[in-house]
């Protein structure tokens, strides 16, 4: 399903890894540079914004956020992210990175699947100070393009530990086998999105029989395994018609993987309330 996204290589602060920090005293785009982009785009790697002083709204697959201070924002490869039109928060860290880099790291951060389905994290202020400390250790880092990438991946693994450890914060069994099954499905799912895969085949991919499935996706998600399916289609429907990826409701329907395009459309309005036309128009009209 999953295309694989690529970091600019205009914007690598390192010569060897697909990297970029900002922060208000370094890496800032030049306003040539900046003017290059829109302020809503599909994400092509992983980025993250933390605030340190101050707040901003940042929208994500067309929802939007509050970032105050000591909280975090991540958005994943292919989810729509929309920038504030101006310049908010006082003091505040960017970091953004592709599958290349992640691909280095010595272990897996299951906050990177979303398995709580939030955007946001928030953090106690000493692993705000422990973040900071780590943000401003990578600065140092990358000031120069030559440094070793191994000394940059051991803090980028240190960054992405306290970032999972306070995505996790919250759960009550943060190490339940429930969860690693919760993302065992969601990455099945992204996977084979569009092959529409059956309950009952991913279950037994899973090593579970369908009413544990249920529970587990119901308990994490709040839907049942096929709504969430459902929801996730429609939710990359929604992201290709935003960027008038697909010529026509059938060409769109087809590459979802939907045979019959009146079903799909069906489909489209029962979850987002509107029909695909009036989506489209909205859109428009923004």
């Amino acid at each position: 399903m999953k295309n694989k996204a690529q970091f600019p290589d205009n914007l690598k602060q390192n010569a060897k890894l697909p990297i970029r920090i900002i922060s208000p005293a370094f890496g800032q785009l030049s306003a040539e540079s900046a003017a290059g982009y829109d302020l809503t785009h599909r994400k092509s790697y992983y980025f993250f914004l933390f605030m340190l002083e101050g707040s901003i709204r940042h929208g994500v697959d067309l929802e939007q956020f509050d970032i105050g201070s000591h909280e975090l924002l991540f958005v994943l490869p292919h989810q729509v992210h929309q920038l504030p039109a101006t310049k908010q928060g006082s003091d505040y860290f960017k970091i953004g990175f592709d599958e290349r880099c992640l691909s280095l790291l010595p272990k897996q951060y299951p906050f990177l699947v979303n398995p709580l389905n939030t955007q946001k994290i928030r953090f106690t202020t000493p692993a705000a100070a422990r973040l900071k400390s780590i943000f401003e250790i990578l600065i140092g880092l990358l000031s120069v393009m030559n440094t070793d990438p191994e000394l940059i991946l051991a803090h980028l693994n240190s960054l992405l530990t306290e970032i999972n450890s306070a995505y996790f914060s919250a759960d009550e069994h943060p190490a339940c086998g429930k969860l690693s099954k919760y993302i065992d499905f969601k990455v099945f799912v992204e996977n084979n999105l569009t092959d529409h895969p059956p309950i009952t085949g991913i279950a037994a991919e899973l090593a579970l029989n369908t009413n544990s499935l249920y529970h587990i996706v119901k308990r994490y998600s709040g839907l049942s395994p096929k709504e969430f399916i459902t929801n996730r289609l429609i939710l990359e429907a929604r992201r290709r018609l935003y960027y008038a990826e697909s010529t026509s409701i059938k060409e769109l329907a087809f590459e979802l993987g939907f045979n019959d395009p009146e079903y799909f459309s069906r489909l489209f309005k029962k979850v987002t309330g509107k029909t695909i036309a009036g989506f489209s128009q909205d859109l428009s009209g923004h």
